[in-house]
C-alpha cells in the first residue's frame, strides 16, 4: 500500500512457498485485511534482504512480522523491540534473516536505525514444505500477531482503525492465503522436497554413473 509521506513503516519479510515461512507476509495480509493506519506504508518485503534497506532507513518507526526460531513451542509468539532486534542473529533460521541482520548492522553504522523498531515474531512448526501453507498453530496466531501489531501501532500514535472491509490487496490476488491453499496442488501430485520427476532423473544418472566407474 503506497504512501509516500508514510512516517511508520509495517514489513511483512519470509517466503509464501516454504510453509511457516511465509508467516510475516501473511500476517501483513491479515493486518492489512483488518485495519487501516494513516501514515503508514505496509510492504511485502518477502526475501529481498539488503534491497529493504532504503525503505527501513527511511521510517522513524518500523514494525517487521517474521518467523523466527527463539526455540520456543511452535506457534508461540514473541516480541522484540529496539536493539532487541537484532539479537536473534545467535539463532540458526531463514535465509533472509542474516540479510536483515546486515540490514540493520548497516542502518546503525550510518546513523540511520529507527527510532522504534518492533519485532513480532512466531515459533514456526513446518519449514521444509515447498509449496505448503502455514502450520495450523502457526495460522492460527494470525488473529493474535495482528492485535500485538495494532497495540504497538497504537503506542506509538498511529491509531489504527478497524475496516469495515478487507482493504487494497497487496499482492496478486492468487497469493491471498484463501487462494492459494484452494489452488495449489496436493502433495501427491507436486513433490514438497523438490520436482519427483527430476529427482528421479538425476537419480538415475547417478546409478549410470555409479555402474560406469
Amino acid at each position: 500500500m503506497e504512501n509516500a509521506s508514510a512516517q511508520a513503516l509495517v514489513l511483512g519479510i519470509g517466503n509464501l512457498l516454504w510453509a511457516d515461512e511465509g508467516f510475516g507476509v501473511r500476517a501483513l495480509e491479515a493486518f492489512n485485511d483488518a485495519f487501516e493506519v494513516d501514515d503508514a506504508l505496509l510492504l511485502d518485503g518477502g526475501t529481498q534482504g539488503l534491497n529493504l534497506l532504503d525503505p527501513v532507513v527511511s521510517h522513524r518507526h518500523v514494525l517487521v512480522f517474521d518467523a523466527i526460531d527463539f526455540g520456543l513451542a511452535p506457534g508461540a509468539l514473541k516480541v522484540l523491540r529496539g536493539h532487541e532486534v537484532p539479537a536473534w542473529a545467535g539463532t540458526k533460521m531463514s535465509l533472509h534473516q542474516s540479510s536483515f541482520q546486515e540490514l540493520l548492522a548497516i542502518a546503525e553504522l550510518q546513523g540511520r536505525f529507527p527510532t522504534r523498531l518492533t519485532l513480532i515474531g512466531v515459533q514456526p512448526e513446518r519449514l521444509s514444505d515447498f509449496g505448503g501453507s502455514l502450520s495450523e498453530c502457526v495460522r492460527a496466531q494470525l488473529p493474535a500477531a495482528v492485535g500485538l501489531a495494532a497495540a504497538e501501532l497504537a503506542v506509538w500514535g498511529f491509531a489504527p482503525r478497524r475496516r469495515s472491509a478487507p482493504g487494497e490487496r497487496l499482492f496478486d490476488a492468487s497469493l491471498g492465503i484463501e487462494a492459494y491453499e484452494r489452488l495449489r496442488p496436493s502433495e501427491r501430485d507436486a513433490c514438497r522436497v523438490g520436482d519427483a520427476r527430476f529427482l528421479a532423473i538425476r537419480s538415475a544418472v547417478e546409478q549410470r554413473e555409479r555402474e560406469a566407474s
